[in-house]
């Protein structure tokens, strides 16, 4: 059905769309190459909301080459007005003869219905060529648009027995300056990084992207279930922090009017227990437009995600140390039985300076 030249040109076209990697967002990441008699015309990748979609940039490049080119695109075309109109439009109005997609496009206004007003209007349609590095490439968007939650990415640093800090809670620094830089980089593709209060307490982190370069800093989130930031915390700073507790709004109208100086937002999302409502945080976090969320919190927060099934793959930075009994990287009872453990799925195993660097994902997210 695809052809080794249609690979080659759907690989360049996933090359452009990472160009997205930290800007794109909310959008997903998507790339497009047009291509006529075997020679690329035009390309683009999405840069970032509100500006032009990478079907039209590459149309205006390839300018009247497009007419009867074959355009190659990460994902399906929209068909529905946004904040820019329908990029299935341009790809008729420019007369490709040709459109290959990698997967369609998970979102309900677009599902499947731009590559059918395609084929009505008489372009050859194909879909499903390098399908799964597409949805690797925009897990987080996926999972936004069916299960209406970010894709929640668990990051630790541990040693080689396992452990993420000392008994007082010391952990800085487990790893090196290369897993800490890489660490940097995946939360500049977050597009929200979430911590506990006890990390606040214990640590004081600014959780901002430093080691590396970025045009954008993620949403802060700060899991607060009695409210006892303290102002003057790192976490505060510059505001775009987001502050989730389970205390009733009438019990913090002072504190919270001095975080909402600082720039920061306070919500409530309670559970019967008192504590801040993770799944309802995580469809919140969604509906304002979180794709990718980043975890770095303590062993306590950690348990509690991994508990009410709020994760979905965890990012482990392991260094060639040993901490001996000291604090673990998750708060879970132990299993039973050795058949009720939980098993995760490799992804992949790689070396970061001095240290590994493990992305495991839990059962059913593969």
């Amino acid at each position: 059905m695809f052809t080794p030249a249609d690979h080659d040109f759907m690989q360049r076209a996933l090359r452009l769309a990472e160009l997205g990697l930290v800007t794109a967002t909310p959008n997903p990441r998507v790339g497009c190459v047009v291509v006529r008699d075997n020679v690329i015309v035009g390309e683009g990748w999405h840069r970032r909301a509100g500006e032009p979609h990478a079907e039209v940039l590459a149309l205006a490049q390839a300018g009247e080459r497009a007419r009867g080119a074959t355009a190659y695109v990460t994902l399906e075309p929209c068909n529905h007005h946004g904040r820019t109109p329908p990029c299935v439009d341009a790809l008729i109005e420019a007369r490709v003869g040709r459109v290959v997609a990698a997967m369609e496009d998970p979102n309900p206004a677009v599902n499947g219905e731009g590559l059918e007003r395609l084929r009505a209007a008489g372009i050859d349609v194909r879909c499903g060529l390098l399908q799964q590095e597409a949805r690797e490439l925009n897990i987080g968007f996926v999972s936004r648009m069916v299960r209406s939650r970010p894709w929640v990415r668990l990051k630790v640093a541990t040693s080689l027995d396992g452990r993420t800090a000392l008994p007082d809670g010391r952990s800085q620094w487990i790893t090196g300056e290369a897993a800490r830089a890489d660490g940097h980089a995946w939360r500049a593709r977050a597009c929200a990084i979430l911590t506990g209060i006890g990390t606040v307490k214990d640590d004081n982190p600014q959780l901002t992207v430093r080691h590396v370069q970025t045009s954008r800093q993620p949403l802060r989130v700060l899991v607060d279930s009695r409210f006892e930031v303290n102002p003057a915390a790192r976490i505060l700073e510059g505001g775009s922090t987001l502050v989730a507790c389970a205390v009733a709004a009438a019990d913090r109208v002072a504190k919270t009017a001095a975080l909402e100086e600082l720039g920061c937002e306070v919500i409530t999302l309670a559970d019967a227990r008192g504590k801040v409502d993770l799944p309802a945080l995580l469809r919140e976090l969604a509906r304002r437009g979180v794709n990718e969320l980043h975890v770095e919190a303590g062993y306590r927060l950690n348990g509690s995600l991994l508990r009410e099934d709020c994760v979905d793959e965890l990012l482990v930075y392991m260094a060639p140390t040993l901490l001996g009994n000291s604090m673990g990287l998750a708060d879970l009872a132990p299993p039973q039985a050795l058949e009720e453990r939980l098993v995760l799925h490799w992804q992949s195993v790689d070396r970061v300076g001095d240290d590994l660097r493990l992305l495991a994902r839990l059962p059913e997210r593969t």
